[in-house]
């Protein structure tokens, strides 16, 4: 009896030691085997955002934005299926739901001036009549779009009856941020106001295909619909990237996040602030990299940076005036080999219009050197892109569909032209046409890329009707409309 007391006893001691013992291990210091998987310290201690978080959170605000839109049958539902509730007064009062209703939509946006500038994304003001900025302390003021730009999903607004007084975040530099960094995102998921995130940096210089000049910085810190517009921060407190957009199929979180990187949004702020948009230069040229393959192939000599080989000019573009050709290879831009990590485009956009460089360029296995003047690009194009296209008398903006965008949209093939943008008024918004449509026929006539999209279109005249059939997820359907007269 005694014996079994003593075991029970000398029992429990021993996982009484083995607890003690795990918790020992538990505290040991992150160079121990057994914290490998644990974050990093700092100071000693393990990371806190907690006084970083205090210190920006007055900073970031919750924007609210309103406008009247055309209410659309089917607009919400598939394929022109009656709305329940236009059904219900249709049915009982023998009218349809008022044909205006208010959307609303919500973001995040960053202090950047005590007298109340504002950065946040385009996409979060777009089309906004009314905009409504609530702060930290809980006061709501309304706010004015000072400039836009669509290319890079920014915007500049400011309170309209600013004091000189509100709090500012500190700005820092993306370009400094290294692969593997904590960061911490600030901003309203969901409507959850000033909610905070971390995570660490996941990769730089990421092409998601949102637009012409985007270079993300990825994060797995949680970035939720309503976080688009608040600020990346390091852990020195200073913002490094606004945060613009998730990767998700579900429209939840799972641990791929993207933010415009702080270097980037600076320069457009201070033009938007200066001019209301973003002046771009503009050559007028498509090109493509060089692979070493191909470099062999056309006997081009061994260069420190990158080459672009040219595949389209525009007529009458700065380009084609300065005598350059498809099939160039560009080797240097003003007298500077083309850097590993900027794109042409990107290079020809920090140029100013009216800016005169030199381009030195291999043709037919000689160098030769060629004068540009940059011109300014024009608001309503992209960089000679035969990859989108827009019909302004429907009021729709496609995409010719490759393969990263089919796996992106979850389509089974890259037939047709997807809508990336549907004019708010238009007959395309007034038939039920809705982005994430694919274009797959126009007038029983098949689509498969942005110029048979634009060609069949060309038939019609203004007020014409135009047939268009659209796959939507599984289901497919055609649609009627009538071209602006």
């Amino acid at each position: 009896m005694f014996e079994k007391r003593y075991s029970v006893a000398g029992l429990l001691s021993a996982a009484i030691g083995s607890f003690a013992l795990a918790t020992l291990f538990f505290y040991l210091p992150i160079s121990s085997p057994v914290m490998a998987t644990n974050p990093p310290q700092m100071d000693g201690r393990f990371p806190s955002f907690s006084s970083i978080a205090r210190r920006t959170m007055p900073a970031v605000v919750n924007i609210s934005t309103t406008t009247q839109r055309s209410s659309k049958s089917g607009g919400s539902m598939p394929f022109g299926a009656l709305d329940p509730l236009e059904d219900f007064f249709n049915r009982f009062f023998g009218e349809a739901v008022p044909k205006e209703a208010p959307q609303r939509s919500l973001g995040s946006g960053i202090l950047i001036s005590k007298d109340g500038e504002i950065l946040t994304n385009y996409h979060v003001v777009r089309n906004a009549e009314v905009i409504k900025v609530k702060l930290a302390d809980q006061t709501e003021h309304e706010a004015h779009i000072v400039g836009k730009d669509e290319r890079t999903d920014l915007a500049l607004i400011k309170i309209k009856k600013a004091t000189n007084n509100f709090p500012v975040v500190r700005w820092g530099t993306s370009t400094n941020l290294e692969v593997g960094d904590w960061v911490m995102a600030i901003g309203n998921p969901f409507g959850l106001e000033l909610t905070v995130t971390a995570g660490i940096v996941s990769a730089k210089g990421r092409v998601i295909g949102a637009g012409p000049y985007d270079k993300f910085i990825q994060t797995d810190a949680s970035i939720n619909p309503g976080n688009s517009g608040g600020p990346l921060i390091n852990v020195q407190g200073e913002v490094v990237g606004v945060n613009t957009a998730m990767f998700s199929q579900s429209g939840g979180n799972i641990g791929i996040g993207f933010a415009i990187p702080i270097d980037l949004a600076r320069k457009v702020v201070d033009q938007l602030r200066k001019n209301g948009r973003v002046i771009r230069g503009w050559l007028g040229i498509r090109a493509q990299d060089v692979t070493p393959q191909t470099a062999a192939t056309l006997g081009l000599p061994r260069a420190t940076g990158i080459m672009r080989l040219v595949t389209e000019v525009s007529e009458h573009s700065p380009a084609a005036e300065a005598g350059i050709k498809a099939g160039d290879v560009i080797l240097e831009f003003n007298g500077r080999p083309l850097p590993k990590n900027q794109d042409l485009r990107s290079i020809v956009a920090d140029s100013s219009p009216g800016q005169v460089v030199t381009l030195k360029i291999a043709r037919e296995k000689s160098e030769r050197h060629l004068s540009v003047i940059i011109g300014e690009l024009p608001e309503d194009r992209e960089v000679t892109s035969s990859l989108e296209g827009k019909d302004a008398e429907i009021g729709v903006k496609v995409q010719k569909i490759s393969p990263e965008l089919a796996r992106r949209h979850g389509l089974s093939g890259t037939k047709g032209v997807l809508v990336v943008e549907v004019q708010q008024g238009s007959p395309a918004d007034h038939a039920g046409i809705e982005t994430g449509d694919v274009i797959r026929e126009v007038n029983q006539r098949p689509v498969n890329t942005v110029k048979d999209f634009e060609k069949s279109l060309k038939q019609n005249r203004r007020g014409d009707r135009v047939l268009l059939f659209i796959q939507r997820g599984e289901n497919a359907v055609f649609f009627a409309l009538k071209k602006k007269g």
